[in-house]
């Protein structure tokens, strides 16, 4: 009995790669259009290349390497009166002769690993949190690595074996009949997805996937100076990938709910504060609860509505980390109206010493009106 080990000239525990070597350049060595004088060139060929057939497809050998030869092909031998029974694809035979297909691109397998899905959501922050940063939790569902199979989708005990149907390549190829001759066409394997391995036990856990889905707690960092409407990426909190693929991503757009006296314009932390018609004119102090403390806020004599004070580097931190915007307080002169009869009294007698014309009081006589005008 041929030992296919001894025909490529390698030991039992040789690599793939090794095995490839091998029978390349044997095949280079011993192709019978090499060899036209040696009428046992052809013979000796086709050993090697169903030798090579063998020991490269890793579900064959491993049956070779417990019953051989008889355990492969059932004890009788297969016949390839053209010698290419060890490759694949056209592009398999110009690889071993050529060093590549001259004609094509060869389609390579595909990895089993899948990336994961992204996932996405909202997270609504108050505006405090969003101008000074916060940590948030969130109860995100996503997919994750199976427990029972860890990732391989096989049953425990089990594991991914050579698609049935392509054969591990993880591709399909058709050939059919034209007026230019024959047309070959390759397409990804749908039973494998280009991958060249299948489950034929699936876990009963995630059912082949290699995932299942949970509901977990996720702590988000969200930094200062977010606004409303802006999304983050959070990398590598979406779904697990699958068969050991890299996760997908968590995208989480932010909704910032109004503040009742702070607004922002750009990195501006702005507010409006009501000044009294008597601090206004006189000038003084006022308290001014800002969003770190209380602020005291110096009103100059004849501060008129629509004046400003500007506070350097007291707004919103900027996502760059680069310094903060300023603190603009608008100033809004506040005209009195809840007057009793001394306030309305001592504002008429300082209209008349600045000769500011008013009105005069309800139920006066025409003259005495006449006379608050200052005519």
């Amino acid at each position: 009995m041929t030992d296919y080990y001894e025909l490529l000239g390698v030991s039992r525990s040789a690599s793939q790669d090794e095995v490839k070597r091998a029978y390349r350049q044997l095949a280079r060595k011993l192709h019978p259009d090499v060899n036209r004088d040696d009428p046992n060139a052809e013979e000796h060929f086709k050993e090697v290349t169903k030798a090579y057939s063998v020991l490269s497809d890793p579900d064959k050998r491993q049956r070779y390497d417990l019953g051989g030869e008889a355990a492969v092909n059932g004890g009788a031998g297969g016949s390839d009166p053209f010698g290419f029974a060890g490759f694949n694809t056209f592009a398999d035979m110009m690889d071993v002769f050529l060093g590549g297909d001259p004609f094509a691109t060869r389609t390579r397998q595909r990895s089993r690993a899948r990336r994961g899905g992204d996932l996405a959501m909202r997270v609504t922050l108050d505006f405090t949190e969003a101008v000074f940063g916060t940590k948030k939790e969130v109860r995100v569902r996503s997919a994750v690595v199976c427990k029972r199979c860890n990732g391989l989708g096989a049953e425990p005990g089990t594991e991914p074996t050579t698609c049935s149907r392509c054969g591990g390549t993880g591709q399909l190829r058709t050939v059919r009949q034209s007026l230019l001759g024959q047309l070959v066409s390759q397409t990804t394997c749908p039973n494998c997805s280009g991958s060249g391995r299948e489950v034929l036990s699936a876990c009963t856990s995630c059912r082949g996937d290699g995932r299942t889905t949970e509901e977990s707690t996720l702590v988000l960092d969200i930094p200062a100076g977010v606004e409303d409407g802006l999304q983050i990426r959070y990398q590598g909190r979406g779904d697990a990938g699958q068969y050991g693929g890299p996760p997908g991503d968590l995208y989480v757009e932010l909704r910032v709910t109004p503040h009742p006296l702070f607004r922002r314009r750009d990195d501006d932390l702005v507010c409006t504060l009501n000044v009294p018609l008597t601090v206004a004119a006189l000038g003084g102090a006022l308290s001014l609860e800002t969003l770190e403390g209380t602020e005291q806020i110096d009103i100059d004599a004849g501060t008129q509505s629509g004046m400003i004070k500007r506070f350097r580097r007291r707004g919103i931190p900027r996502l760059d980390g680069r310094g903060r915007g300023d603190l603009v307080v608008e100033l809004s002169v506040e005209t009195p109206i809840d007057l009793n009869d001394e306030q309305r009294d001592l504002l008429r007698r300082l209209a008349q010493l600045r000769e500011e014309p008013v009105s005069a009081p309800s139920g006066a006589s025409f003259f005495a009106r006449l006379k608050s005008s200052g005519r």
